[in-house]
C-alpha cells in the first residue's frame, strides 16, 4: 500500500494543477467578458460571440466545480477503502496467528504457512527462506496435516471463512451442485 501512495499523490497534484489552470482561464475569460459588457452593455444579446463566451465560461466554471467535488469524493472513497483494507489485513494476521498457535506450528512452519497464504509458490518460498524446495514441501505437508486440510486452497478458505464469519459456500448449495 505504501508503494501506491506516491503515484496517487502525483495524480492528485496533477488534477489540482489542471483545476487551477482551468480556474485561472475562467477568471480571465470572466474579466474579458465583463470588459466587453461594460464597453457595450446593450449589444450583448445582439452579438452571438458574447453569448458563446458566456456559455463557454459557465461550462468551464461548472467543469472546475464538478472536478473538485468528484476529486474530493474519490479521495474520501480511497481513504475509506484503505482503512478497510488495513483493518482486514490486521484481522487476517490475527486470525493466522491464532490458527498457527492452535495448530502448534513451529516457527518455520508458521513462516511457510504465511508465505503460502500470501500466494507464493513453493519455489518462491524456498528462495525467500533460503531453503530447499523439499524442505518447504515437508513443512507444507505438516501444516496441512495439523490444519486438517488437504491443500493450499482449503487452507486459505479456512482463514477467509473465519474472517467472514461463516462458510463461503452454503451446504445446501454445495450438495445441490455436487
Amino acid at each position: 500500500m505504501i508503494r501506491t501512495k506516491r503515484p496517487e499523490r502525483t495524480k492528485v497534484s496533477a488534477v489540482l494543477v489542471l483545476m487551477l489552470v482551468q480556474g485561472f482561464c475562467a477568471a480571465f475569460f470572466m474579466f474579458d467578458l465583463f470588459g466587453d459588457l461594460i464597453e457595450e452593455p446593450a449589444s450583448m444579446w445582439v452579438r452571438p460571440h458574447l453569448v458563446m463566451e458566456i456559455l463557454a465560461n459557465l461550462g468551464l466554471v461548472a467543469g472546475v466545480v464538478f472536478e473538485g467535488t468528484y476529486l474530493v469524493r474519490l479521495l474520501r472513497r480511497q481513504a475509506h477503502a484503505e482503512r478497510a483494507l488495513s483493518a482486514a489485513s490486521g484481522a487476517l494476521h490475527e486470525v493466522m496467528e491464532d490458527y498457527f498457535e492452535e495448530w502448534r506450528l513451529t516457527p518455520s512452519e508458521a513462516d511457510v504457512a504465511a508465505f503460502t497464504i500470501k500466494g507464493f509458490s513453493i519455489a518462491e518460498i524456498a528462495a525467500l527462506r533460503g531453503s530447499a524446495e523439499g524442505t518447504v514441501k515437508t513443512h507444507l505437508n505438516a501444516i496441512y496435516r495439523k490444519a486438517g486440510v488437504p491443500g493450499r486452497g482449503q487452507l486459505v478458505n479456512l482463514l477467509i471463512e473465519e474472517l467472514l464469519g461463516g462458510p463461503l459456500v452454503r451446504p445446501e448449495v454445495a450438495t445441490a451442485s455436487g
